[in-house]
């Protein structure tokens, strides 16, 4: 399998560190192409094929994944749309492009994979939603799965629930580094060194994590577990809820839901 990424930023440059470092052996099927020299010149020290243009990967590879801006879609796709082949696939990881909108440049038998990658692919963390327009096949749909199972967790949806899935894992790390950054921030208001205050916190939201992850318990319960009638944390928790905590945080998974359909228009 012959991978190809345009554009290796944020978002792209972090599921091909997260696919090297899972599977570096195979960098030299890896073709990339990036505006930026400094960006591709860290993937071409791995062992990645740096390519001219657009057409250039296009033609050296099997899947494509376009990780450019959503502003950029309409300069990269009739670029993609010169060399493209039937038997190729794109794989979005873009919000707000549609997998319409991206075979309304390549052709209606475009075989087109738009996913909801998060950043944790960095750390091989990632969760993933993936959907798929009706050209692709199951095998193709295992190629896919097999790239981003790689750097993380996978699921998948019907593209109607796309932007459910930005609200809950694309964007949600966001919302988990403010709460980290401000439990650490209280902490080393009360003493602790900034640094021992960020490892006390993130490691306690990795543990919670597991906790939900790797056992049958609902979170609600695992809550009510650890909080002793009288005891410090249950007078955390009455706080958080008088300040209508749970409300707060399910606001912001509806404004970055609502953004994502707007997008999409």
């Amino acid at each position: 399998m012959k991978l190809g990424f345009i554009g290796v930023g944020n978002m792209g440059g972090a599921i091909l560190k997260g696919y090297l470092s899972a599977n570096g052996e195979k960098s030299a099927d890896i073709s990339i192409f990036d505006t930026s020299v400094e960006k591709t010149a860290e993937f071409t020290k791995a062992g990645c094929y740096a390519c001219d243009n657009i057409g250039e990967l296009v033609k050296r590879s099997d899947f494509i994944i376009i990780g450019v801006k959503p502003n950029i879609f309409e300069i990269v796709l009739p670029e993609i749309a010169k060399e493209y082949e039937a038997s190729k696939v794109l794989v979005s990881i873009a919000a707000g492009i549609t997998m319409s909108y991206i075979g309304g440049f390549v052709g209606k038998n475009a075989k087109v994979i738009r996913t909801m990658p998060n950043t944790p692919a960095l750390v091989l963390e990632a969760m993933t939603a993936i959907c798929r327009n009706g050209n692709i096949t199951d095998d193709d749909m295992k190629s896919v799965e097999n790239i981003f199972s790689q750097v993380g967790k996978i699921y998948e949806i019907p593209e109607s629930l796309i932007h459910c899935a930005i609200g809950v894992s694309g964007s949600s790390p966001a919302y988990t580094y403010m709460y980290i950054d401000a439990l650490a921030t209280a902490a080393e208001e009360n003493g602790l060194d900034r640094q021992q205050a960020l490892v006390c916190a993130a490691q306690s939201v990795l543990g919670a994590a597991k906790m939900v992850l790797e056992g049958d318990v609902d979170p609600v319960q695992l809550r009510i577990n650890v909080c002793s009638p009288g005891g410090t944390t249950i007078e955390a928790v009455q706080k958080l809820q008088e300040s209508k905590f749970e409300e707060i945080v399910k606001d912001g998974f509806q404004a970055a839901v609502d953004k994502s359909k707007k997008m999409a228009e």
